[in-house]
């Protein structure tokens, strides 16, 4: 993918950052840092995302955390590689027992959103499979900001006070007492520029980087979990931890206009952006500021999520297949469907037949597209005592209707946001993008691909571009530097146009493409972000 990055046509937008011998782009500098540091020491790119990915467990706990979910595409030796670590629900959070419960719906906090945590598995396998040095070696970096201290940075102070402000208000049980003991002091969170410590949650790193995560899911950290469990009312029980292993999964994608676009298959949502991208390419774009051109992407993202909302799970538990979900012939059909004027979108029928992301490279080739998140925020708001370990929600996105593909069920996935991408052209590594930010995600990934291979953009350009969200119906938020007269011309095709103020709620994203022998990276002005380049 050749990109002129060295354009002066928007001389207000930063430049793309451009190393040879190592590249990482995430939300936190000292994350990136640690990351290239690791590559420095003779790591590779694995290594480098593993050590970024625990360094923002610590750093910025208000989107991640030990407790959460990963998925990473990998490309490895001339190959792309996917792995899935999320986790299931356990054994005993099945429908029935819900029911006996009293519950009526998945809530946000609390146990029973809880599913097995996946983010400590993802950073053994990898470590193990792919990477070159030590995993208690890949993790100091993070062990040494949670004990010994880390500049807090702005964005991440004013989410740690908003997520304090909401919970102070609405986890009154005693067990959620453990959030605020880890994470506030004196009854406040920390400000800007503070340093802070967080020694329980750098214990359990130190825990986990000795036993290479065998305490998590069989020792003494999986005890800790099943004990708080057991005392609170909780599902999670030990044996659902040690039964849990990453899946190595073949990735899914779409040719877009002679690249191929690809994404970790269902049960992610990456397949919205997808079925998006392939009804996108039955229509011709060259102008970026064209409304119409608005009109169609968010008219193909929704008919992407009404497909994903009625048939997305577990691939194995999927009443239609991916394929055919993917088909050209099915993104043709539904192309068919974007007129002039705002839908309310619904399903077809095919044929038969609070998240982090971080992308890094390295001189041998390598490069890794990494997703972690604890969903919402700091996720379920329990943390297990004495061990920093903030618990994620993603049960949440199940459902109780038992008729529904991605009703809860022990063993099962739910239907997950969080998707790491990557481009490929001719069989050839192009690199990894990502844009986090719950649903806003694979709306996200839609819009930077066709910055960059539709409008022309380099990828700060593409990640510095004005962005919309739609949410439902025919409602659109778009940012407050979106240009009004597209805003009024959606409008006049029916479309319900909010202008949104707030970094968190266009999704944060970071891009490294590989042209020649250069590594080409760009990062998110919407967050504390940085390229660490060598």
């Amino acid at each position: 993918m050749e990109f002129n990055y060295m354009n002066y046509r928007y001389p207000s937008q930063r430049m793309v950052t451009i190393g040879n011998r190592g590249m990482v782009a995430t939300s936190q500098q000292l994350a990136a840092n640690a990351g290239l540091d690791i590559i420095k020491k003779g790591g590779n790119a694995i290594d480098a995302a593993i050590a970024t990915a625990a360094c923002l467990t610590v750093v910025e706990p208000t989107s991640n955390g030990i407790g959460g979910d990963a998925f990473a595409l990998i490309w490895y030796k001339d190959k792309l590689l996917g792995l899935n670590s999320c986790g299931y629900a356990p054994e005993n959070l099945s429908l029935e027992r819900l029911e006996a419960d009293g519950i009526k719906e998945i809530p946000k906090y609390g146990w029973v959103p809880v599913t097995v945590p996946g983010v400590p598995a993802a950073w053994a396998e990898l470590s193990r499979t792919l990477g070159r040095l030590p995993l208690w070696e890949v993790l100091q970096s993070a062990i040494d900001y949670a004990m010994n201290g880390f500049g807090v940075s702005p964005t991440v102070a004013y989410y740690w006070e908003r997520a304090y402000n909401t919970y102070k208000k609405v986890l009154r049980q005693d067990m959620f007492k453990y959030w605020f003991e880890t994470f506030t002091r004196d009854g406040r969170t920390p400000r800007a520029g503070e340093v802070w410590t967080l020694p329980d949650h750098g214990n359990t790193l130190m825990e986990i980087a000795d036993t290479e995560a065998e305490s998590f899911y069989q020792g003494d950290l999986a005890d800790r979990i099943d004990a708080f469990s057991r005392e609170t009312g909780g599902y999670i029980r030990k044996k659902d931890l040690e039964g849990y292993k990453p899946k190595w999964v073949k990735p899914i994608s779409v040719n877009y206009r002679g690249y191929d676009i690809w994404e970790i298959p269902p049960n992610g949502q990456g397949i919205v952006a997808l079925m998006a991208l392939n009804i996108l390419k039955e229509f011709e774009f060259t102008n970026k500021d064209d409304p119409l051109a608005y009109h169609r992407q968010i008219e193909a993202i929704k008919l992407a999520f009404a497909d994903a909302r009625e048939y997305v799970t577990e691939e194995e538990k999927m009443e239609v297949k991916v394929s055919d979900l993917l088909s050209d012939a099915y993104g043709k059909e539904r192309a068919k469907l974007i007129g002039n004027e705002a839908i309310i979108p619904t399903c077809g029928r095919p044929s038969s037949g609070g998240t982090v992301y971080l992308a890094t490279a390295d001189d041998e080739g390598n490069m890794v597209s990494y997703i972690q998140s604890n969903y919402m925020g700091f996720g379920s708001g329990l943390v297990v005592p004495g061990t920093g370990i903030a618990l994620h929600n993603r049960g949440h996105n199940f459902t109780m209707d038992p008729n529904h593909v991605n009703c809860v069920e022990p063993g099962k996935r739910p239907y997950h946001t969080i998707i790491p991408g990557f481009i490929t052209k001719d069989n050839k590594a192009v690199g990894p993008f990502g844009v986090m930010g719950g649903f806003m995600q694979p709306q996200g990934h839609v819009q930077v691909v066709m910055n960059m291979i539709d409008f022309k953009l380099n990828p700060q350009e593409a990640l510095d571009a004005y962005r919309w969200q739609w949410e439902e119906g025919k409602k659109v938020n778009i940012e407050p530097d979106f240009p009004s007269y597209i805003a009024r011309e959606l409008e006049s095709r029916g479309h319900e146009i909010h202008s949104l103020i707030g970094t968190g709620n266009f999704g944060r994203g970071q891009i490294i493409l590989r042209q020649s022998d250069a590594l080409i990276g760009g990062t998110e002005k919407r967050a504390d972000s940085a390229v660490a380049a060598w």
